[in-house]
């Protein structure tokens, strides 16, 4: 059985994020859903948990692809759905995460994005999970996630399936 880590990361559709991670080689699973912060634990925001492999696929990678594929330059009317976050799940995985962060903003990239705590998990309804997957002619699919898939194609290729 492989030894797999999990992150959370919430920044626009969960039905986007979702399909993003899920074309990258060395995450294994993605739960999309909505994830609360444990501060405040009965607020929930968009965004999925993505368990990956780290000899195949790094945390710093997971992070430049979340970055990418949504709006992480900047708040709008949508943030109190869309959290730009990278949730941790521990001390030492917060300390890695906010590192990352710090040397990306150190390099001239520019977000909004940062390391909150998890507080709660609640799964999509079924059948809006795995949405890209189940059918990408969707006109949904095809307006918003392609374009992020285009992405991913362009700056990450050698991380996909």
């Amino acid at each position: 059985m492989e030894n797999l880590q999990k992150i959370g990361m919430g920044g626009g559709c969960h039905w986007c994020t979702e399909a993003v991670f899920q074309v990258l080689k060395g995450v294994k699973r993605v739960e999309q859903g909505y994830l609360s912060i444990d501060s405040d634990p009965e607020k929930f925001y968009e965004g999925v948990i993505v368990y990956f492999n780290s000899t195949e696929i790094d945390l710093k990678t997971l992070i430049k692809v979340h970055l990418q594929t949504h709006q992480s330059q900047e708040n709008h009317s949508l943030r109190t759905r869309y959290l730009s976050a990278i949730y941790y799940f521990d001390k030492t995985q917060k300390a890695r995460i906010e590192n990352i962060l710090d040397r990306l903003k150190e390099k001239g990239i520019k977000f909004i994005t940062r390391a909150v705590p998890f507080g709660k998990f609640r799964a999509s309804r079924e059948e809006i999970r795995n949405y890209y997957r189940t059918d990408p002619e969707r006109p949904f699919c095809k307006t918003y996630i392609n374009p992020k898939l285009k992405i991913i194609q362009d700056h990450f290729s050698k991380h996909t399936e």
